[in-house]
């Protein structure tokens, strides 16, 4: 049978008023459209579903069965559009994001504090990836978006929108300190034994790009997973450790490493926040979306 969805609205409310006149009132239509469209829905199931008396309307027994199985179905799509009030609302949700060590501890970790103190019933499930694999999971639509570092190879759909500035740095302990306050050459480096990250980073790439455009080539003494590793192998005298500065900010500050200095400052690089034009986000992602990005010029 075709019959018109607005029908069932319409027997759904007139059976639980129990009267035309309070269903035309809750329903925003007149009582002769109420009663023309139950008329209607009486014609299409060929039964008689309400009996009038001056009191109002019953269910007749075809109608007390139809009735049971309408509000079950309109149960169900008052508690969807109650949901999607809600997360329309913030009051409920969940967002995707993907971020690398770095871009969680030094830029969205306090946003994400302070996001959850304000939203506290938004789920956000963040995936620890390095930025390559970051924006294939953004392109992929497992994450909402991401925040990543340059450089960022990603296909034209995906924005990158800057927010922070970072750069890379060569640091080194007690053992090197022969170097402190030279000018250096990076084709030093190359007699030099470096410690730096293993597998596909932003960090890695855009160190191993620059040196190369210098001609400078790094067989390392080791590769490690985290830049913090990195940080703690320098500090124990192993090797000149290249990695963001922020990771060594602190062991600078104590004097427990120090920032090798070369004849041309390697350029700075961007935290950026990556979006996908074919992937929805919700409205607590585009919340979240709006306070990372607020500000930045």
């Amino acid at each position: 049978m075709d019959i018109s969805l607005e029908y069932y609205r319409v027997f759904y409310c007139a059976a639980r008023c129990g009267s035309i006149t309070m269903a035309a009132q809750e329903l925003c239509i007149s009582q002769p459209a109420v009663s023309q469209a139950v008329k209607q829905l009486e014609t299409a199931l060929n039964c008689r579903l309400f009996l009038r008396t001056s009191k109002g309307v019953h269910l007749t027994k075809e109608g007390e069965l139809l009735y049971g199985y309408v509000r079950r179905g309109m149960d169900v799509i008052l508690e969807g559009e109650r949901t999607l009030k809600r997360m329309q609302d913030l009051d409920m949700g969940e967002i995707r994001i993907g971020a690398s060590d770095m871009t969680l501890q030094f830029y969205l970790l306090p946003y994400l504090e302070a996001f959850h103190e304000t939203y506290p019933n938004i789920k956000v499930i963040v995936s620890n990836a390095p930025t390559p694999e970051t924006v294939e999971s953004l392109c992929q639509g497992k994450i909402d978006f991401g925040v990543v570092s340059t450089p960022a190879d990603s296909p034209q759909e995906v924005c990158l929108v800057p927010v922070r500035e970072i750069r890379n740095v060569f640091v080194a302990g007690e053992r090197f300190r022969s170097l402190k306050g030279r000018r250096l050459s990076y084709k030093e480096l190359e007699s030099l034994p470096c410690i730096v990250l293993e597998g596909r980073t932003s960090t890695k790439a855009f160190t191993e790009a620059y040196l190369g455009e210098k001609g400078v080539r790094l067989a390392p003494e080791f590769q490690l997973a985290t830049s913090d590793m990195v940080v703690q192998f320098a500090a124990r005298n192993m090797g000149v450790g290249c990695v963001v500065e922020d990771f060594a900010k602190e062991k600078i500050r104590t004097g427990e490493l120090f920032c090798l200095e070369f004849e041309e400052e390697m350029p700075g690089r961007q935290i950026c926040v990556a979006t996908c034009e074919r992937n929805s986000v919700s409205p607590a992602g585009r919340r979240l979306l709006k306070m990372l990005t607020a500000g930045y010029s």
